[in-house]
């Protein structure tokens, strides 16, 4: 006799027919987690700021991996990578701020000119800087936003505009400043290591990524960079966030201007167009790592890993090394956006081959 007390074996039940066949479970192994994770399609800068290290220690033993290098690549690179975060913000809406570069020349220009020509205090010159530039990318939303101009036009013609006001307001020549030491050393120092320049970038990346990652706003502002109709009719206030990101890139470059015044205490009405290219390359490289879009750590990694790379070529090639850096720059930047033009493609390919 059959205890009651145990039950019964459960007697597997074929699917009926036509029923679909029962799915293996698709979640992946640990195996190629991990190589999601730490592949080369996210953190292919990483891999190649190691690559360039490695190369270039061998190349340059005892000259290239010191503390002085590292200063000089930190201290240097602060101030484009200022500009790349400037970009990087109305980037999410898929605007383009190509005065960013003239913007940081405007600020410069106004903490030195100030600064000689008013007794006000240099925290206040820098915030007027800072300010003044904001109320630039407010102009630059305006003629986006109600005149209905591209952004690339738009911020193309503002920055010839800013370029004009800073020959206006130097004359034409360099301006000095003549800073007192504890603004020089802000901008020139070390705290534990780490370049104060470092730590200014550090500071607005955090709130950056912060907003962007973490907040409604950031949601909002790549909704708008999909799709900005479908992002209107599900009640984002689309043109307010395409104006206000042109706010925070302008005042993002204008504190570009006033480390740029800490670091050199000098100002060129052209110095920032040599800028520009550099940090719109390190925001399309880090498009192509971590998330895959636009982001605030992936720009600062492919920049970094960049600029180690033309310091290297630079200690490498001596005085011959001048043709290196554009070139660098320039292949770059198009190897940037074919790897970050690739996922958009792929996924316009997959829909081009779904069945209608």
């Amino acid at each position: 006799m059959t205890d009651p007390r145990v039950a019964p074996a459960q007697t597997p039940v074929p699917p009926a027919p036509g029923d679909p066949a029962p799915r293996a479970s698709t979640r992946p192994s640990a195996g190629t987690r991990l190589w999601r994770a730490l592949g080369p399609r996210r953190l292919s800068a990483v891999y190649l700021g190691i690559f360039f290290m490695v190369l270039f220690t061998l190349l340059n033993p005892g000259t290239f991996l010191t503390s002085t290098t590292t200063n000089v690549v930190f201290n240097s690179g602060s101030v484009t990578c200022l500009l790349a975060l400037a970009f990087l913000v109305p980037l999410a809406t898929e605007s383009y701020d190509l005065s960013i570069g003239s913007m940081m020349t405007f600020g410069l220009t106004i903490v030195i000119y100030l600064f000689n020509s008013s007794g006000l205090p240099l925290w206040l010159i820098s915030v007027i800087a800072v300010v003044a530039c904001a109320l630039v990318g407010a102009v630059n939303g305006f003629i986006i936003v109600r005149l209905n101009v591209d952004s690339f036009i738009a911020t193309l013609g503002v920055s010839q505009v800013l370029l004009a006001a800073s020959l206006l307001i130097s004359g034409n020549k360099q301006l000095v400043g003549n800073f007192p030491e504890l603004w020089t050393k802000l901008g020139n120092e070390n705290i534990s290591g780490i370049p104060y320049p470092l730590l200014y970038v550090l500071a607005v990346a955090v709130v950056l990524w912060y907003v962007l990652e973490h907040m409604s706003l950031g949601r909002y502002l790549f909704a708008i960079g999909g799709n900005e109709e479908a992002a209107r009719l599900s009640g984002v206030p689309t043109k307010r966030l395409i104006w206000g990101s042109m706010v925070a890139s302008g005042a993002i470059a204008g504190f570009a201007g006033v480390i740029y015044a800490m670091r050199t205490g000098t100002s060129t009405p052209t110095v920032g167009s040599g800028l520009l290219f550099p940090a719109v390359a390190a925001v399309f490289l880090g498009a192509s790592q971590l998330s895959q879009r636009p982001n605030v750590w992936g720009t600062l990694i492919a920049y970094f890993a960049l600029a180690f790379g033309i310091q290297g070529l630079t200690l490498s090639l001596g005085t011959d090394a001048a043709w290196a850096s554009p070139l660098f720059q320039g292949l770059s930047l198009i190897v940037a956006v074919s790897i970050a033009s690739r996922p958009v493609i792929a996924k316009l390919r997959s829909r081009a081959e779904e069945p209608e």
